[in-house]
């Protein structure tokens, strides 16, 4: 049995937070991956061109840079951007009425939660992944269903949920799979911007007891766990979807 030295509640907290973030990252994730394969698959050249920069972008920068970008700079652009704001009402209300001190009510700075911004950032990163699997899986549905379905008098909608959506599963589990398994350990970077994580909270009771290799192998083994839950559950999925191809 480990001895976390009375740790052991700080560890559990911090991996309820690392779901959390990984859960609400992988939502945000489907819907920019969703709206980013479609408009992939637009017949509008404005709308591929803009899916097609943010798949690019995001897939070429590195995850760190990108949280400290949205985190440090986001946060930093707001705030200049909340002063300039003020700065023009008052100005212009004092240009009207020079007699009279006029006081904008909009807040003088705005901190962003680092809970919030790592999902943010998170989500917005695996997005790009997503839109390219769900864009391949998209793909592999076979036409003639489709064709035959509207021939059937289904509209685009029930079509959709009937046709489309069951088989794009299907071909889209592995590849989602691998990015969810890889958006759950980038949560670890959450760290660097100041929330109390798994990562933090085992880093912080490694510095206090000297015990770095007990409390980073715990983490190291909570990460484990929830990988392969995830990997039980994926598998499970795959049989489901796949019964009628057997």
């Amino acid at each position: 049995m480990i001895d976390l030295k009375g740790y052991e509640w700080s560890l559990m907290e911090g991996a309820l937070i690392t779901l959390q973030v990984a859960l609400l990252s992988l939502i945000l994730a489907m819907i920019l991956g969703m709206v980013g394969a479609l408009a992939k698959l637009s017949p509008y050249r404005w709308a591929r061109a803009v899916a097609t920069t943010y798949t690019t972008v995001i897939r070429g920068i590195p995850d760190l840079v990108l949280m400290m970008l949205i985190f440090f700079g986001g946060q930093m652009l707001l705030n200049d951007s909340l002063y300039q704001l003020n700065e023009s009402i008052n100005n212009f209300f004092s240009s009207s009425d020079p007699n009279h001190e006029w006081a904008t009510y909009l807040p003088d700075y705005i901190e962003i939660s680092p809970f919030v911004a790592g999902i943010m950032t998170i989500g917005f990163i695996f997005g790009a992944y997503m839109a390219e699997t769900f864009r391949g899986a998209i793909l592999a549905v076979d036409k003639g269903e489709l064709e035959a379905a509207k021939a059937y008098g289904m509209g685009s909608v029930l079509s959709f949920r009937r046709i489309l959506l069951p088989q794009m599963i299907r071909h889209a589990l592995p590849g989602f799979g691998n990015n969810w398994l890889v958006l759950l350990k980038t949560t670890a970077l959450v760290s660097v911007i100041g929330l109390d994580d798994m990562v933090r909270k085992g880093a912080l009771a490694a510095g206090t007891t000297q015990m770095p290799f007990t409390f980073y192998m715990s983490v190291a083994i909570i990460f484990l766990v929830f990988t392969s839950l995830s990997t039980t559950g994926l598998k499970w999925a795959e049989r489901k979807f796949s019964i009628h191809t057997r």
